[in-house]
């Protein structure tokens, strides 16, 4: 089974963060909360590309405005707000390592800025390609986003693995056949990385936990179908029906299915899950390999 030839990543949360609002909130005497509280209800025209970066920032400052704080206060603390955030370095690493096996590119739910924050960052030279949902017209976790960021990129869902620190993104990539991980943290990417032959060493790593994917083999087309939906409505990935010629043998009737699984349910490996595997392929006279 070959590794992905493109991962897809999101950034904020895997490889960008940012600090609290609060230290900002305090200096200009807002209470804490405030600026997401106005801003996030304020944000899709600009994330959807409707309006332009700049004017989501100036409507946040004008809506602070009309509700009491002064215009200065509220000028600075916009100002003070549009920051580019900060790259979180063990996550850049993985990256680096990454290119060296395939192509990156990010795909996040970001305003016009973004360009230039990737700059000032760094990030900019770091990955293959960047989508955003305003070039896109479209915000994860709507699936549309996934079909219209792989035609830009000119890839194939089933050779791309996304990873995303939002479980809702991650399963809408899966309801387009993209091998979808949710990575809330650096050991969960890792994994996702690592079980999927991306990284130098295969599964071995810092970071502990059981690492690859598995083939459920069947002897019938229907059987493995039958089986491939039941996991997929089960929340499995990739679920891919493959047939499987025996070595040598040109003979479809030599032929057995395999249903092709990469992660669970809960986004762990699906070699973590081979016993419960096993017995689903018992119940149609087949097997589970690597």
């Amino acid at each position: 089974m070959s590794a992905p030839s493109l991962l897809l990543l999101d950034l904020d949360g895997v490889l960008r963060r940012f600090g609290s609002d609060a230290p900002l909130e305090d200096r200009f005497g807002l209470p804490r909360g405030t600026l997401a509280r106005v801003s996030h209800p304020l944000s899709r025209p600009a994330v959807v590309g409707e309006v332009t970066d700049e004017r989501w920032r100036a409507t946040v400052r004008d809506q602070l405005v009309r509700d009491g704080v002064p215009a200065d206060r509220a000028e600075g603390a916009v100002a003070a707000w549009t920051r580019a955030g900060e790259v979180i370095p063990e996550a850049l690493e993985l990256v680096r390592r990454v290119r060296e096996r395939c192509r990156v590119a990010l795909l996040s739910n970001a305003t016009d800025r973004l360009p230039r924050d990737l700059a000032e960052l760094g990030l900019d030279r770091e990955v293959d390609a960047v989508v955003t949902s305003a070039r896109l017209g479209v915000a994860k976790p709507s699936p549309e986003a996934f079909r219209r960021a792989l035609r830009v990129l000119q890839h194939s869902a089933s050779g791309t693995l996304f990873c995303d620190d939002r479980a809702e993104n991650a399963a809408a990539a899966r309801t387009v056949g993209i091998d979808a991980v949710h990575t809330p943290d650096l050991p969960a990417l890792h994994r996702a990385l690592s079980s999927r032959g991306l990284l130098d060493g295969g599964t071995t790593g810092p970071v502990d936990g059981p690492g690859g994917a598995l083939l459920v083999v069947l002897h019938d087309r229907g059987d493995a179908e039958e089986a491939a939906r039941e996991l997929a409505d089960a929340g499995w990935s990739p679920c891919a029906v493959h047939r499987d010629l025996l070595a040598g043998e040109d003979d479809a009737e030599d032929a057995d299915w395999v249903v092709e699984l990469v992660t669970g349910p809960d986004d762990q490996p699906a070699a973590a899950h081979r016993g419960l595997l096993e017995e689903l392929a018992a119940r149609y006279d087949g097997f589970v390999t690597d």
